[in-house]
C-alpha cells in the first residue's frame, strides 16, 4: 500500500492525532505514558507523519529545529526525538526519504550555516540510517569521532539532556527508563548482527534494550551525503 509523509508544526498537531502517533508508539516501546509522550512533543518544533492509502498512522518522527553558538559562530542542528515505524512496514523509506527532503528545507533557510543532525539512538536500526544517508558519521567504527565533532556532540547533549549525559560513554541513560523497544522488536538477527555499524552499535551502547541512547551527529550539506540522499536533500533544498 502505498506511504506518504507529511510535515507538520508540533503546536499544530491535535488532541487526535497525538492519540494516534501515542498509541502506534506504545506498541513499539515499553516503560511510556501519554503525559510524559506529549511532554516530548511539545517540546519539538516538527513531526513527520506516515499515513497509508486510508490515512491511518503508520510511522511518524518529531524534531526539534535548533540554534546554538560553537567556538564563537553560530551552527543550526536538528534533534531527532520519538520514531518509529509500524513493523508491517520495516524496510518502506518514505520517513527516511521525507525527513532528509525536509532537512533540505531548513538547509536553504540559512545556507551559509552548518547544520547537523543530532540523532541519539536506542536501536540498531535507527542507528543505521547514519550510515545510509552519510559519507561521515559520529561515532562509528573504524574511526575516533574528531575533536570538533566530538565536542558539538557534548555541547548539545549536555543543553538538552543534562546530567542524563554521560559523557565518558556518549550516552543518555536516566535510572529509570523512558522508553524503550519491547523485548520483540529489540533482538538482534544473526545476519544483522554481521553487520559493522549493528556491531559497532551494540558494544558502545550495551544497555540499549533497557532505554539507554547513543548520543551521534553528522553534517547535513550535499558534500556529507551519499548520492540517494544527496538527490532527495537537493530536492528539499530547491522546493
Amino acid at each position: 500500500m502505498e506511504l506518504t509523509a507529511e510535515i507538520l508544526r508540533a503546536e499544530e498537531a491535535r488532541p487526535h492525532l497525538i492519540e494516534g502517533l501515542y498509541a502506534l508508539y506504545r506498541a513499539h516501546y515499553a516503560a511510556v505514558t501519554p503525559e510524559r509522550f506529549a511532554e516530548d512533543l511539545a517540546d519539538k518544533t516538527h513531526v513527520l507523519v506516515v499515513r497509508d492509502g486510508e490515512r491511518e498512522i503508520r510511522g511518524f518522527t518529531t524534531l526539534a529545529v535548533t540554534k546554538s553558538d560553537f567556538e564563537g559562530g553560530p551552527l543550526r542542528a536538528i534533534f531527532s526525538g520519538d520514531t518509529v515505524m509500524h513493523r508491517d512496514y520495516w524496510g518502506h523509506q518514505t520517513l527516511a526519504f521525507g525527513w532528509i527532503r525536509f532537512a533540505g528545507r531548513i538547509k536553504a533557510k540559512q545556507p551559509e550555516l552548518p547544520l547537523y543532525w543530532f540523532l541519539i539512538s536506542k536501536g540498531h536500526r535507527t542507528y543505521r540510517y547514519l550510515s545510509a544517508f552519510s559519507v561521515d558519521f559520529f561515532p562509528r567504527w573504524g574511526r575516533p569521532t574528531p575533536a570538533r565533532e566530538l565536542a558539538i556532540m557534548r555541547r548539545l547533549a549536555r543543553r538538552r539532556f543534562g546530567d542524563a549525559f554521560d559523557e565518558a560513554r556518549g550516552l543518555v541513560h536516566y535510572e529509570v527508563s523512558r522508553g524503550h523497544l519491547r523485548p520483540e522488536l529489540a533482538a538482534v538477527s544473526e545476519l544483522e548482527g554481521r553487520r559493522d555499524d549493528v556491531r559497532f552499535f551494540l558494544e558502545r551502547n550495551p544497555n540499549y534494550a533497557q532505554g539507554d541512547e547513543l548520543v551521534c551527529l553528522t553534517e547535513l550539506c550535499l558534500d556529507n551525503l551519499k548520492p540517494i540522499a544527496r538527490r532527495l536533500f537537493a530536492q528539499g533544498f530547491r522546493s
